[in-house]
Order: C-alpha cells, then sequence, then structure tokens
C-alpha cells in the first residue's frame, strides 16, 4: 500500500495474464463494476456480459417499468441482438472493493494456509472477493472474512453459540478456511475430474477456479453442473461452460463466482501490487496430506 513501510506477504500470479483470462468480456465486466462509483452504472447483454451502456443511477430510476422495456429494445436494435436478449442493469461497486483494507488480512492468512499446508492463493482469492472491504454476513448466514456458513465453521472448530462467533477472528477463521479446501474442496475437485478422466495440475489457475467454486457453491452443486457439460477435458474451456451452463443450485451467482474471482485478482495486482513493498510467495502448495 502507498506509504505503507511494512513488507506484506501476497501471492503474486501472473498466470490470469499469460493465460488470457483477462480478455473475456465477462471479466471486464466485473472489473468495470468493481471500478465504478455507486451512483453510476452499466447495461450488458446476459451471458457474455458485454457492456452495452453507461448511464447514471438517477437516470434509470427515473425511467417507469415500460420506459426501462423500451431502452432496453433500442439497445437490442443499436446492437443487432434478438428480442429475445437479456439485458442486465448493475451499478457500481467501487465502495465494496477497496483492496486496500484487505492487506493486513492476506499477510496473516497467509502464514496460517502455509501452517495447514494449504495453497496461500486460495486465502488471497477468498479474502480480496469475500471480504476486501470490511467483514460481511450473506442472506445464507455466512459471516467472517472468510465468509464460513455455522455449521462448516463449529465442524473445524470453532465457536460459534451465543455471543461467541470466532468466524470473525481472523485466525481462527484463516484456519477453518484452509481446513475446509484440504479435506473437502482440493480433494472433492479431485474426484470429481478423476471420475470424469480430465487430468490435472493442481497448481494450474482453472483448477484452482473449480476448487473456488467447490468452496462457494458445494461440491455437490459444482459435480451437478460438471454433469451436465460432460466435459471431457479441463482447462480455460471448462471454467468458460460453468459460466453459462445452471444445474442443481448451481445458478447465476454460482455461474458468476469465478467471472469475479478472476476480476478482483487483476484489480488487485493493477491497484496493489505496484505500489506495495511486497514478499512474493507465488510458489504453488499443492495438498497431500491428510
Amino acid at each position: 500500500m502507498h506509504g505503507d513501510s511494512l513488507d506484506r506477504r501476497m501471492v503474486l500470479d501472473s498466470s490470469v495474464f499469460k493465460e488470457g483470462w483477462d480478455a473475456f468480456s465477462n471479466v471486464n465486466y466485473w472489473r468495470t463494476l468493481m471500478k465504478l462509483h455507486e451512483d453510476s452504472a452499466i447495461m450488458s447483454e446476459k451471458g457474455t456480459r458485454r457492456i452495452l451502456d453507461r448511464i447514471t443511477v438517477s437516470f434509470y430510476e427515473s425511467l417507469g417499468d415500460s420506459a426501462k422495456e423500451r431502452y432496453k429494445d433500442s439497445l437490442r436494435r443499436q446492437y443487432g441482438l434478438s428480442d429475445s436478449t437479456r439485458i442486465l442493469y448493475s451499478n457500481g461497486k467501487s465502495f465494496f472493493y477497496r483492496y486496500e483494507n484487505s492487506l493486513p488480512l492476506i499477510d496473516t492468512s497467509i502464514a496460517v494456509f502455509l501452517e495447514n499446508g494449504v495453497d496461500p492463493w486460495y486465502a488471497q482469492a477468498i479474502l480480496i472477493i469475500e471480504s476486501p472491504n470490511k467483514i460481511q454476513k450473506s442472506n445464507a448466514g455466512a459471516y467472517g472474512p472468510f465468509q464460513l456458513m455455522k455449521g462448516v465453521a463449529r465442524k473445524y472448530g470453532l465457536k460459534v453459540s451465543g455471543g461467541v462467533d470466532e468466524r470473525r477472528d481472523l485466525k481462527r477463521s484463516a484456519y477453518a478456511a484452509s481446513m475446509l479446501l484440504k479435506r473437502s474442496c482440493i480433494p472433492y475437485a479431485r474426484k470429481m475430474l478423476d471420475t470424469l478422466g480430465i487430468s490435472y495440475n493442481e497448481c494450474d489457475l482453472w483448477f484452482k477456479l473449480l476448487v473456488m467454486h467447490n468452496y462457494h457453491a458445494g461440491p455437490g452443486n459444482v459435480r451437478a453442473v460438471l454433469g451436465e457439460i460432460c466435459p471431457n477435458e479441463g482447462g480455460q474451456q471448462l471454467i468458460r461452460q460453468m459460466w453459462v451452463t445452471t444445474a442443481g443450485d448451481f445458478l447465476n451467482a454460482s455461474q458468476n463466482y469465478s467471472q469475479v474471482l478472476l476480476a478482483a485478482q487483476i484489480e488487485f495486482l493493477d491497484r496493489i501490487v505496484r505500489n506495495s513493498n511486497l514478499i512474493d510467495v507465488h510458489d504453488c502448495v499443492t495438498n497431500n496430506g491428510p
């Protein structure tokens, strides 16, 4: 962070650029939202997330329902889209993605993940997408910097009862998150791919994104969407197919998750890394233990 004299441990993974993930319209859509003030908004094509227009929130909210539909029809005509093409409205999220607030959390959590034998990439990835500004509580009940559900937290030894909720404690939460990845999310990703006969390298970005989908949606829902896709190989194409496929409770938020994560990685590197005193812990850690 600019003006911060501390040496912060970060994961500097450039594969997001080398492999061309930053070129996809889905990812750039989320990057735009992350940089956009909450008073502004964008109109986009569902599926591809191609940005069709940038407007003010006040303009859109001033329109009645019929006027909104006429406005969307005008965008369809302008871009040669079919009448059935869904056009989405999204307001800016720059107020949420303030990565400078996550720097101390990442630094501390990396040590916890390394001690537990889990790739610290996951610690940074979760924190910059779930808690880039402040601790949140989701509508589903997930809480803390690593957005853990009560049952998961308790399973890995955290106290969540009465007036005590250790999900708020960074080190305890980081420990539980690393254990969830180590004992569930990563092994399930291996098992799914082994069952499909798909080869993989655990240090590849696409594999890590699949693991992160397990973390967010749960292995059952990820298994369901893979069953719908029926892939015969992994890689970038598999993840992109997951962006446009639904199955079980793997719905819109699940499709978006790795898109948002990729956008957050790029924004984090762009905003923070260039102006920080960093210790690179890029080496991939694979979990082969119990």
